[in-house]
């Protein structure tokens, strides 16, 4: 009963929209039966069951190769339908002004009165002088003849001209906007780099750098060229530690573990650590986790290792709790000494609060992808305390990246995937 509540109203949602946009884009802007009305019509049917397949395919257990077929045009087309519907609505104010200024009358002539369908003749060649109304006359007044007017131009009725330009423009600038999005996709991630001061840092450990990434979401889109973009970007930094903090992937080892074998390729001089994000949790944790292992990557499932100068903890995705595996604060911090700096990877940054509670000097997250399309940038700040970037919480500082990668549309605009290189510093250097 839940599960209709929820899916009834969003698949409404869904088709109602595409109704919108069939009604903008083809029934506005073509005639009907025309071979541009029918093939309009033969997409806004087509892609939709194509974006449908791409976020269905996965959770029915379909081939991973019909996977990635579904998953570039279907994706695609969610992001083009944000962008169509935002261009559009901005286009009814365009067609609502545009329709309600008088056009220009071509038939009247500037007093007002209509115009002749020829040449105006004057009142003396058409009218007989009144000296002469009643002279007979010998020969019949001969009049110049009508010139025919011309036919009309075939142009577009004013309506059908307003409808074709705002669809125009709509299409366009959505055309631009996912282009750009899915370029600054695919060229990988950027370098960020933030210094936060720990109080309890040693000077030994001043300056010690750790390469932050969440959220490569491996999957039908993003594969092994991704992830070899991600490590090169992180080898080149030279990192002492690299944090991996949730969803890195989106499917099953069997299918993905090609895509991650890339990261068996990670350097740096302490090693490489992991989470769990919740993406991992609908896939299967714990064999990525055991295959993570494999990669030479040190899981940390509630648990915490000791490093030069500080600690490192790590826990488990909110997510887990549906597995019997969620957080643990007190397994991770329970027994630390309090008086050494602990760095925290927890993928999601809303378990901060708790976080301050146990005295963590710093948390790293992840998960919100900055809002990886912009307008969601406003709802991901609005559903996170932080959502990219350093914060601080009472004596815990938040660091929160932005990803290396994207979840459905592999489309970023205006928030664009990094990695961090987060250096500590003491106080005491």
């Amino acid at each position: 009963m839940i599960f209709a509540l929820i899916v009834v109203p969003v698949l409404g949602l869904f088709f109602g929209v595409h109704r919108y946009l069939w009604c903008r884009l083809v029934r506005d802007t073509t005639t009907s039966g025309s071979r541009p009305g029918r093939a309009g019509t033969a997409a806004l049917v087509v892609l939709p069951l194509l974006a449908l397949g791409a976020l269905l395919a996965g959770r029915a257990g379909l081939p991973f190769l019909l996977q990635q077929v579904l998953a570039w045009p279907g994706y695609l087309w969610l992001a083009l339908v944000l962008y169509l519907v935002l261009g559009l609505l901005a286009g009814e104010v365009v067609r609502a002004v545009w329709l309600r200024v008088p056009a220009r009358r071509k038939d009247r002539e500037p007093d007002g009165r209509p115009t002749t369908d020829g040449p105006s003749v004057p009142a003396a060649a058409t009218a007989p002088d009144a000296s002469r109304a009643h002279a007979p006359s010998s020969a019949p007044t001969l009049l110049p003849p009508r010139t025919p007017a011309l036919p009309p131009l075939p142009t577009p009725p004013r309506r059908l001209f307003v409808a074709r330009a705002v669809a125009a423009g709509a299409s366009l600038a959505a055309t631009a906007a996912v282009g750009y999005g899915t370029a600054t996709t695919l060229r990988g991630p950027v370098v960020k780099r933030v210094t936060v001061p720990l109080a309890k840092l040693p000077r030994s450990a001043h300056g010690f750098r750790i390469a932050v990434v969440s959220d490569i979401h491996l999957g039908p889109i993003l594969g092994r060229a991704h992830t070899r973009r991600v490590v090169d970007t992180i080898n080149r930094t030279s990192p002492d530690l690299i944090a991996v903090v949730g969803d890195l992937v989106d499917g099953s080892v069997a299918d993905l573990a090609p895509a991650a074998e890339p990261l068996r390729a990670l350097r740096s001089r302490h090693g490489a650590y992991f989470v769990t994000g919740n993406h991992e949790y609908y896939s299967g944790a714990a064999p990525w986790v055991d295959h993570v292992r494999e990669l030479g990557i040190h899981p940390l499932e509630n648990a915490r290792t000791e490093l030069p100068g500080f600690d490192l903890a790590g826990i488990n995705d909110l997510a887990g709790a549906t597995e019997h595996a969620g957080p643990d604060y007190d397994l991770a911090l329970g027994d630390r000494d309090p008086a050494r700096a602990v760095v925290l990877m927890a993928h999601q940054p809303v378990t901060i609060h708790d976080t301050v509670r146990y005295g963590v000097d710093l948390q790293l997250s992840g998960h919100t992808h900055g809002g990886q399309m912009w307008p969601f940038t406003y709802v991901a700040a609005a559903t996170n305390p932080t959502v990219a970037g350093l914060a601080r919480y009472g004596d815990t500082q938040l660091y929160v990246t932005r990803g290396a990668g994207a979840w459905g549309p592999p489309v970023r605009l205006g928030a664009p995937p990094d990695v961090t290189v987060v250096e500590l510093a003491s106080l005491r250097a």
